[in-house]
């Protein structure tokens, strides 16, 4: 009888567990649709390239999205920066978002590792005229920036690469950032990852965790996570 107990609570607890993932699923999913319907559209160019990469890209979740997408080009278009660049190109959405918010005669270098998605990016890119102010480098962007001229600066600097390199990428972008410029990073909450011991031993987890530790205990920076999408980090070097 027991047994029987067991194994029928057992049952019970997971139906439960179940029915609640799917609640919590369909309410997120209306949530989604309610933001994304009160917020701008994307450009038809951007359109393209989410369904593109949807249907011809690895790890189509990589892309920034929608929401993102309109978050990353308002915070571009406050900041108004000269000079972008951005560590993590993948199909090319991101860069065309930030590059909406580029002040005249402005710049955004892009490095993707990937050399494959050139050919993908650079089609993507053409598709809008902002394409033509987009450099793109392919490489591991820890050699990459190194190599830049010594006096190149950025008033803003989007990191989204490869996540066991986060902490690589705040040693060399904090030195190319303008007095008055912004880092975004992007998958900073990385799906929940970062709070649960399921991933102590998983790379990218315990990448993502030392750069959000570094950056929170500097206190020359000002910080905050928007827990948008997979989380986004947004900091600036204090006023002094």
């Amino acid at each position: 009888m027991r047994i029987l107990m067991f194994f029928i609570l057992k049952n019970v607890s997971t139906s439960l567990l179940t029915s609640s993932k799917k609640m919590i699923n369909t309410s997120q999913r209306i949530l989604e649709e309610y933001i994304g319907g009160h917020s701008s559209a994307e450009p038809d160019y951007l359109q393209t390239i989410a369904r593109s990469t949807h249907q011809h890209a690895v790890n189509p979740h990589m892309l920034s999205g929608h929401i993102q997408g309109r978050l990353l080009a308002l915070l571009s278009r406050m900041i108004r920066p000269k000079h972008i660049l951005e560590i993590g190109t993948y199909t090319g959405y991101s860069a065309l978002c930030l590059a909406e918010g580029l002040a005249a005669e402005g710049h955004l270098l892009t490095i993707e590792r990937n050399d494959e998605l050139e050919d993908h990016i650079r089609e993507n890119l053409s598709l809008s005229p902002l394409g033509q102010y987009i450099e793109l480098k392919t490489g591991n962007a820890c050699e990459i920036i190194p190599l830049l001229p010594s006096d190149k600066r950025f008033e803003l600097i989007f990191i989204d690469g490869d996540k066991r390199e986060y902490p690589q990428y705040w040693d060399i972008v904090r030195d190319r950032l303008t007095d008055n410029g912004w880092i975004i990073a992007d998958n900073t909450l990385w799906d929940g990852h970062v709070v649960d011991s399921v991933y102590d031993r998983d790379a990218q987890t315990k990448g993502l965790r030392m750069f959000n530790d570094l950056v929170a205990q500097d206190n020359q920076w000002e910080k905050v996570i928007i827990p948008v999408r997979d989380g986004l980090t947004v900091i600036t070097r204090k006023n002094t």
